[in-house]
């Protein structure tokens, strides 16, 4: 349980608040009198080129959005996971109990803020510290005005206000800061032709009864998309066999999360995604012996694509390798159901959490763990999980994930009905339009690339002294961290040369009218579900 989303956004929703609000009431103190660098509101005034008081508001609006999303995750996602889990009542009182502990500090917290001294009213060394605005949301009603309630209700209302469908037209690029070169897989070519013909032998190219429209592919899409070039670009020294392998995971990862948003996402179906996640573990079976696990019989292109990538991966795999991958698919396709149940409470997600849950959005993880099979035994495992190796990771997962967002910011909106795009949720979030939440995306995106550049030049080097590395192992890392530099340079390359985000093809696809969001009412869910799983 403790591992859990619901748990774990409870635990993290809940440190950002609480360091957010000292940030705020130490803005003066840390900043102005101690020169410190490292508070919140320092960071929104510098990265937004904002005034301080535009910047402390902005802070408030955080962690008012990070108090809301723990009241969201409490009342809604909480009780799913003790429903599915089937908790006893002894263990749901605990839990109960935990989420309302947070609660308690979280209220304490704000109100020893407000009378403590140290930062309302002063001492003889600072003088008298400035009040640069309150936070607002759960836990926190004893000390708020009532503007503060108003402006927490008008924030909630905004987060839920949005209407799918709606036309926005094509997103013009921003220019990307991108430092690093990219090579080509010599066997591109062959990659192309032997992915599209196992998406045929898959199924990507049949009608699926229940879907919108019948399905999301076809032949023609299917090369356009060209999803081999993606892995080319991401593994230029791949053999053949190897490369083909990847670039029918890529294939397969885009085509189920396309089949999803058709399947679930257009009607607010969350009953029968969660059913459609639920039986994927079943075809990636953990045992490798003679007499493998028998699976169930594929029922889509889905299911029949998953059960043949997975004996193709996991045969060669040791058991904890072929649990890690497991572990990274059932995480990509899992979030897909948490955007569903967004999707069903019509709400853009809190910025915070949509970052942290776009990571597995995007199935970057997969890219990684194709790329760890390969991995030195030169280098000691545990320097895989240091901060700074998960630091340059997740550099490179969120520039992919928010060059993505830009690219495919017209699909998405206008014509999936989507609200989850990085440029949506900032959107929201500063309530500006979507040009100046494109440059806000585009600046995060440098900043992250420029996070990445720093990790390499100072944070590395000092990673191999900690750890005294052996000149193989130094290496070794060396040659991974030229991995993600290939991975960035080529999750650019690949965004500006498919044609999967262009306007003419997204309109032919989509036809002239973008679909209607179409919400599900009670007890149709069991009909569709037979329907959706089974082929035409």
């Amino acid at each position: 349980m403790a591992g859990a989303r619901p748990m774990t956004v409870l635990a993290d929703a809940f440190a950002d608040a609480v360091h957010l609000r000292n940030d705020l009431f130490s803005y003066q103190r840390e900043v102005q009198q101690e020169g410190e660098n490292s508070n919140a509101v320092l960071v929104f005034e510098r990265f937004l080129d904002c005034s301080t008081q535009q910047a402390a508001d902005l802070v408030n609006d955080l962690l008012t959005s990070r108090l809301q999303q723990f009241e969201n995750t409490a009342l809604t996602e909480v009780p799913a996971l003790l429903a599915e889990e089937a908790v006893p009542p002894h263990q749901q009182a605990a839990v109960t109990g935990y989420a309302k502990g947070l609660q308690d500090w979280q209220s304490g917290g704000h109100e020893w803020h407000l009378r403590s001294s140290r930062y309302m009213r002063g001492d003889t060394a600072h003088g008298p510290a400035p009040r640069l605005g309150g936070p607002t949301g759960l836990g926190t009603s004893a000390a708020l005005l009532p503007a503060g309630l108003a402006h927490g209700t008008a924030r909630r209302l905004r987060q839920h206000a949005h209407q799918p469908c709606q036309p926005v037209g094509a997103l013009p690029l921003p220019e990307f800061h991108m430092p690093f070169g990219f090579r080509t897989s010599p066997h591109v070519d062959l990659a192309r032709e032997t992915t599209v013909a196992w998406a045929r032998e898959m199924g990507c190219f049949d009608a699926v009864s229940g879907v919108d429209g019948g399905e999301a592919w076809d032949e023609r899409r299917c090369r356009e998309y060209d999803l081999a070039y993606l892995t080319a670009v991401f593994y230029p020294d791949a053999s053949p066999e190897q490369l083909t392998l990847s670039a029918d995971w890529a294939l397969w990862g885009t085509y189920a999360d396309d089949h999803f948003v058709r399947a679930f996402m257009t009607t607010g179906d969350a009953v029968a995604g969660r059913i459609w996640h639920g039986r994927l573990a079943e075809f990636m079976p953990l045992d490798a012996g003679p007499i493998p696990t028998p699976t169930p019989t594929p029922m889509s292109p889905v299911e029949r694509g998953l059960a043949d990538l997975w004996r193709r991966t996991a045969g060669p795999l040791t058991e904890s390798a072929r649990r890690a991958y497991r572990a990274s698919v059932l995480d990509m396709t899992d979030s897909w159901v948490w955007e569903l149940d967004n999707q069903a409470q019509r709400r853009i997600p809190d910025p915070i959490d949509y970052v942290e849950m776009r990571r597995r959005t995007f199935g970057t993880d997969l890219i990684m763990q194709l790329a760890a099979f390969t991995r030195s035994d030169a280098v000691p495992s545990e320097v895989y999980q240091t901060g700074v190796i998960r630091e340059l990771e997740t550099a490179v997962q969120d520039c992919n994930s928010f060059t993505n967002d830009l690219f495919s910011y017209q699909r998405e909106i206008e014509f999936d009905g989507e609200m989850h795009n990085m440029v949506l949720v900032v959107e929201n979030f500063l309530g500006v339009d979507r040009l100046r939440a494109r440059d806000v995306v585009a600046r995060l995106t440098t900043a992250r690339v420029r996070q990445f550049e720093l990790l390499i030049a100072e944070d590395l080097p000092t990673l191999f002294d900690e750890f005294d590395l052996t000149p193989e192992a130094r290496a070794a890392l060396v040659r991974y961290s030229e991995d993600l530099k290939q991975y960035l340079a080529g999750n650019l390359e690949w965004h500006r040369t498919t044609r999967r985000y262009r306007e003419t093809e997204i309109r032919r696809d989509h036809g002239p009218a973008a679909r209607s969001f179409r919400p599900t009412g009670l007890g149709t869910s069991a009909v569709r579900i037979t329907s959706l799983l089974g082929r035409g």
